[in-house]
């Protein structure tokens, strides 16, 4: 049986890349690996968009399991450096989930959106018998804006600086702490700290702070597979080195003490609300500047070289590969049965 998570990287060579439907001239940038959004010509602008699944957890309470699943969906947009500026959303709820609960659902993706600039222009709602928590359907993700502004996952180049803002395992140690506190074997105060790290795990405000400081020539935030799976990702498509000084990068608080609770690899832990950005060190400053002034905490981690043996990653000169399943997804199964 193939293990959970995205299909690897000989599937979608062998099987989707070359059978991607009709071959049309206004799609700039098609289905790659390690690039989270699409890009379309439309007219002198670009068109960036992304589809993801929408995951509503309702142990987070639902107006605010809304705002948490719609940052998720935003966020491989946002990394385009264009503010999100549409959405398309399908529901797929189950039977089970009442009226007064999606109004709250829906609230908080309306909320956010608001705050966002966002607009939802499309859609699709229903209830459908198979359909359960969390997995009740997917949205898409649009931005508007001028091909010079763009951010590319895949355009890390020899030279740039490495950024790393927020650091490893902040959606899983906010996410666990947060839905079973009982069933975690810590102290009150550090089960505290470390359920506030679940507010941390957005990175739209900080992709675009960054992009607007820049320059920003790569940009990708840390899901599934966490930091190691998307240091992997933006090396092997960029084919480029990225060398990581693991000390430098920074560290939430409860993060340590999570993640060795639960026996979980905070390295390669989804961390949304986690970027890993290469910059031009002409701007470097600026980028730090701009984040800290948000108090999103970010630091220099590493460097991008040459490389003579195809897109690597190395943290502290150890080659590091793609994580096969992220070592949340244990932890996650084992607390919620």
């Amino acid at each position: 049986m193939p293990d959970p998570g995205k299909i690897d990287r000989e599937f979608f060579e062998t099987h989707v890349r070359p059978r991607l439907g009709a071959d049309r001239d206004d799609v700039r940038l098609g289905p790659t690996p390690g690039v989270d959004f699409g890009l379309l010509d439309v007219g002198d602008r670009v068109l960036a968009l992304a589809t993801d699944p929408v995951s509503i957890l309702p142990d987070l309470g639902f107006e605010r399991a809304g705002r948490f699943a719609l940052d998720v969906v935003l966020a491989d947009v946002a990394v385009s450096g264009l503010p999100p500026t549409h959405l398309a959303v399908s529901f797929s709820l189950p039977p089970t989930m009442s009226d007064d609960d999606f109004a709250a659902v829906w609230e908080g993706i309306h909320a956010e959106a608001s705050a966002l600039g966002v607009s939802v222009v499309t859609g699709h709602t229903a209830r459908y018998e198979g359909c359960s928590f969390p997995w009740v359907g997917g949205a898409t993700a649009l931005a508007v804006g001028d091909a010079a502004d763009v951010v590319r996952p895949d355009g890390a180049r020899p030279g740039d600086d490495l950024l790393v803002t927020r650091g490893p395992a902040v959606e899983t140690t906010g996410l666990l702490t947060t839905l079973f506190p009982d069933r975690i074997d810590l102290p009150p105060e550090t089960l505290a700290t470390a359920r506030a790290r679940l507010d941390e795990a957005s990175c739209v405000r900080d992709a675009l702070t960054a992009a607007a400081a820049g320059p920003v020539t790569a940009m990708h935030d840390a899901t599934e597979g966490g930091l190691h799976g998307a240091f992997v990702e933006m090396a092997e498509s960029a084919g480029v080195r990225f060398e990581i000084e693991r000390d430098r990068v920074p560290v939430r608080p409860g993060v340590v003490e999570t993640c060795a609770a639960l026996d979980v690899d905070p390295w390669t832990a989804t961390s949304s609300g986690s970027l890993v950005l290469t910059v031009d060190p002409a701007g470097t400053d600026d980028v730090l500047a701009a984040l800290a002034e948000r108090g999103t905490p970010a630091a220099r981690v590493g460097r991008v070289a040459e490389s003579e043996e195809g897109g690597s990653a190395h943290v502290d000169g150890e080659r590091i590969a793609a994580p096969a399943v992220d070592s949340s997804w244990a932890a996650y199964s084992r607390l919620s049965t």
